[in-house]
This record gives structure tokens, C-alpha cells and sequence, in this order.
């Protein structure tokens, strides 16, 4: 029988994302460098994304962090166009970065095979340096995230968050964000202190809730949705918060439960008034912004970079959703019906 006091696996991974990520920048430097020259010399026209699950949602945070920073475009691939459907895109020109903790899904293998055959440079994240994936591709970059056991993929999100993200640093050169990335260890430590409580006893048991976010905190709030299901069997929906106004509103009612997860960015001022329009409606709105003025302020760490700000907010997060799990007397490391590794066709 689960005991909600006792220590999970799940809260020891939590634990050890600041060592994590200090042993990546510490193990992955020259592998990183070689790859961003590699790249470099390639100068691709776009860029191209592999992957699933919460490996997606870090390849989303890659998306918009290109976007911003290089300015180059980057498209989510189905791994099912060659996996299922034995179709070849025209990649020529591009790179495609695919993100996988394991390395063994057979549709992500299947993918980056055929976007290296058509033409695309390939770089692989994963946790697994002899997978599959890895052997296959023109760049491995490993997490070096550590054996992780329990279902629920914490460290090795935060692991292939920053991966990708120094890599687009060294790729430009940008010492102001490679600075904010070497100073995440240490802002880690902090973060995955910050159990937000109260977000905790307001989503205990709701019908339904939603994650914000918009840019870079999309990524987090697509994880933070996927978590809510995964680790407590709680019904949440992840939206854009330029989105959110668009009909899903209408299901917002008294005490309907919002977490909306900001940066110190563009986006900050313009999710905020959403989440406080949200909570005039009757919303109990949970916001990482001091500047709301209806919502409910969470403390947050901020690290001076916009595109590293989500980092430490996801692992603060994932302090709380475990800590809600346990309150709830469900049993975070055994979510429901699922496995480790799921590997799709």
C-alpha cells in the first residue's frame, strides 16, 4: 500500500537535477562545441524536430528558442510519415534534431534514418549514448542525466532542455546565455525547493484545470499537463495563452483551477492580464509572475536569460505535482497503465 509520507524515486530524480545538469555542462562541453560547429558549417535553411511524450514538449522549447534566437524556423516531424506511412521527406539543406531518453522508439529510429538519408544533418539527445538512435545519427549528444527509474521523466527533461538549449548558444556564440546556462546548477538547487502549496490544494481532485504558457513556457506547460495526468489522474489541458480566450474559456467556472507558468520575456505582460482576466471570471489562477494583480502569485527563480527561465520553473513544478500526487495517495514512480519506455511503431 502507498504511505503518502514516504520518499518516492520520483522525488529523488527531482533531487538530483542540479547535479544533473552540472554533470552535462561539465561531461558534454566538447561533444556540444563539435556539434554547434558541425552545424555551423552545415548552415542549414530549418530546422527539423523527432520526438514524443516529454521529449515533444522539450523539442516545442527548442522550436521557439531557434526561433527567437537564430531566427530559424523549426517543424515538428511525424515519426509515423516513415515509420507507418514509408514516406521520404525533401530534408536536403536542413537538420533534424531528434530528443529521445531512451533512443529505442522504433517510429523516432525509423525517422531520423530516413532524414539522414534524404539529406539532413542529424543530432540525437538522448540519455542512451549506445541506443539506436545514437549509433544511427551524425551527432550523439548525451544527457548524462543519470539512471532514472521512476515513470514520470523529470531529469531528463531538464537535461534535454539545457542540452538544446547550449547548443543554440554555442551555435550563435552568445555569451550572455551560455553565462545564464552555466549559472543553472546553482539556481537549480533553489528550484526544486519550491513545493507551491497552494497550487497544490487547488488542484487536489478538480474536474478539470488548465496549464498556460506562450513561447518558451508553452513547452512547460505542455509537460506540466502531461505530468497532471501521468503523476495525480487529474484532467489538465495545456494552452497557449493567446489561445485560451479562443472557446476553451467557456469551460472556466468558479474555483476552475489555472496554472499559468510566465517568463521574464515579451510574453510576460500580455499572459499575466490573461491569467488575471481569467481569474475576474472566478478562476483559481496560479501565476509565476509578480505582476499579477487578480491571480494568485507563485514564487519562481529567475535566472537573467528569458529563454533559460523556464528551466528552474519546470523544476519547481515537478516538486509540487509530486508532492500533490502523494497528498492524493497515488503513487507518482506507478502512474496508471503506464510503462518507462513506451516504444511506438
Amino acid at each position: 500500500m502507498f504511505m503518502a509520507h514516504q520518499v518516492t524515486q520520483m522525488r529523488r530524480e527531482i533531487d538530483e537535477i542540479p547535479s544533473a545538469v552540472d554533470r552535462l555542462l561539465t561531461h558534454g562541453a566538447a561533444n556540444m562545441k563539435q556539434t554547434a560547429t558541425g552545424l555551423r558549417d552545415c548552415n542549414p535553411a530549418f530546422l527539423t524536430s523527432v520526438a514524443r511524450g516529454s521529449s515533444d514538449h522539450a523539442a516545442t522549447y527548442l522550436k521557439y528558442a531557434s526561433e527567437l534566437s537564430l531566427g530559424l524556423p523549426v517543424a515538428s516531424i511525424g515519426p509515423s510519415v516513415a515509420s507507418i506511412y514509408k514516406r521520404s521527406l525533401h530534408l536536403a539543406g536542413s537538420a533534424c534534431i531528434a530528443v529521445s531518453q531512451s533512443g529505442k522508439s522504433p517510429d523516432i529510429v525509423e525517422m531520423v534514418r530516413s532524414a539522414r538519408a534524404s539529406g539532413a544533418l542529424t543530432c540525437t539527445f538522448t540519455n542512451d549514448h549506445t541506443s539506436p538512435l545514437a549509433q544511427l545519427s551524425n551527432h550523439c549528444l548525451p544527457l548524462y542525466a543519470g539512471p532514472e527509474k521512476s515513470v514520470a521523466a523529470t531529469k531528463t527533461f531538464v537535461t534535454s532542455m539545457v542540452s538544446l538549449i547550449w547548443l543554440l548558444a554555442e551555435w550563435k556564440n552568445d555569451q550572455s546565455l551560455l553565462k545564464a546556462i552555466h549559472d543553472l546548477p546553482d539556481l537549480l538547487e533553489h528550484s526544486v525547493q519550491e513545493f507551491w502549496p497552494a497550487l497544490s490544494n487547488a488542484v487536489n481532485n478538480p474536474g478539470s484545470m488548465f496549464c498556460l504558457g506562450r513561447g518558451p513556457t508553452l513547452a512547460i506547460s505542455n509537460e506540466a499537463a502531461l505530468k497532471f495526468k501521468e503523476t495525480c489522474q487529474l484532467h489538465a489541458e495545456s494552452y497557449s495563452s493567446a489561445e485560451v480566450l479562443h472557446g476553451p474559456v467557456s469551460l472556466v467556472g468558479q474555483g476552475f483551477p489555472v496554472l499559468a507558468l510566465t517568463a521574464q520575456d515579451h510574453a510576460e505582460d500580455s499572459l499575466v492580464q490573461v491569467a488575471d482576466t481569467l481569474a475576474q471570471k472566478g478562476a483559481s489562477v496560479f501565476v509565476t509572475s509578480p505582476q499579477a494583480k487578480h491571480a494568485h502569485i507563485l514564487p519562481s527563480v529567475r535566472t537573467g536569460h528569458p529563454l533559460t527561465d523556464p528551466i528552474p520553473l519546470i523544476a519547481s513544478f515537478y516538486a509540487m505535482v509530486e508532492a500533490t500526487a502523494r497528498s492524493m495517495k497515488i503513487d507518482p514512480d506507478a502512474p496508471r497503465h503506464l510503462t518507462k519506455i513506451t516504444e511506438t511503431v
